[in-house]
């Protein structure tokens, strides 16, 4: 198979490609130099890397692209120039590759593209699952929204469409995890606001799994939660990454706190997100950590 990918020397990314070494994968990154330097760790003689889309005519060539690339939305406050970098960067990206699906006359038969949770904006404790329709002003549901319409414009007879909704990936090098990790280690972790909203989560080895189980399912189409099927409250994964790591659990950062650090991204933690995994579920896959001890005793048994 021949599969195209952006995003691929991101977070994410570099650890799906472990998987896909056996295909021919071809890498969209603006500095292929840095790029080859930070998957140098992946030996591949299948792996190859182009610097623009513009470079392409078409897709023909392509059996299905994983579109993963995006401005990480946690990682500055969210100002005006801040908002605009993270919409561009995902709603310009899945444009040219939806026009470049469209312009093929043999296109890829699947196009992967990524979302997130932030879709379902705070739902409080109610559970649900992609059947939710949700219509909200705030700004990750915005993101997310057209970021999936652009997506599901390359649907068409030849093209199926699979739009990841992806909750908190766990692993220690990167993402929510890294940067809790160190006030945890100092005993210093506790819960965030009131504690009683759901986190969505999800292991890398499942998030990995999830894709690749997309990838190969002919007839899956549409929106999926890429979430453990066991959603916990922020208060229960405070209080099992304490206990993994052998810390106490005594503090607390409460509500205003939050808003007053991060502003308006602050709803990032303090939004309920009760939402299961359904679609995946009914296509067969199984999770190897649905449970969220299980799945911090196996990412964190190397660390001190």
């Amino acid at each position: 198979m021949k599969i195209l990918i952006t995003g691929g020397t991101g977070f994410i990314g570099q650890e799906l490609l472990k998987s896909l070494i056996t295909h021919q994968v071809v890498i969209l990154t603006r500095n292929i130099e840095r790029a080859k330097q930070t998957l140098s760790h992946i030996s591949s003689i299948n792996l190859s890397f182009v610097s623009s889309l513009n470079k392409l005519q078409q897709l023909n060539d392509f059996d299905a692209i994983i579109n993963l690339a995006g401005e990480p939305i946690a990682d500055k406050r969210w100002s005006k120039q801040q908002k605009e970098k993270i919409c561009d960067s995902r709603w310009e990206i899945t444009e040219k590759l939806v026009a470049l699906i469209h312009a093929s006359t043999s296109p890829p038969s699947v196009f992967i593209s990524g979302s997130a949770v932030g879709y379902y904006g705070d739902q409080q404790s109610h559970p649900f699952d992609e059947s939710l329709h949700v219509s909200q002003e705030n700004f990750p549901h915005k993101v997310c929204e057209k970021w999936e319409s652009i997506a599901k414009r390359a649907r068409s007879e030849q093209t199926r469409v699979c739009v990841l909704r992806t909750g908190v990936v766990l692993h220690p090098s990167g993402g929510a995890l890294s940067k809790m990790l160190p006030v945890y280690k100092l005993g210093l972790g506790g819960a965030v606001g009131s504690g009683q909203q759901y986190m969505p989560w999800i292991h890398m080895i499942d998030m990995v799994r999830a894709i690749n189980h997309l990838l190969d399912t002919h007839h899956a189409d549409g929106e999926f939660n890429l979430t453990a099927p066991h959603p916990v409250t922020n208060q229960d994964f405070s209080k099992a990454l304490a206990k993994t790591l052998k810390r106490p659990h005594i503090l607390f950062t409460p509500d205003w706190l939050i808003k007053l650090m991060l502003g308006e991204c602050a709803m990032l933690l303090l939004d309920s997100v009760r939402c299961k995994p359904k679609k995946l579920t009914d296509l067969g896959f199984r999770f190897t950590y649905s449970r969220i001890d299980p799945a911090l005793k196996n990412l964190l048994h190397h660390q001190g």
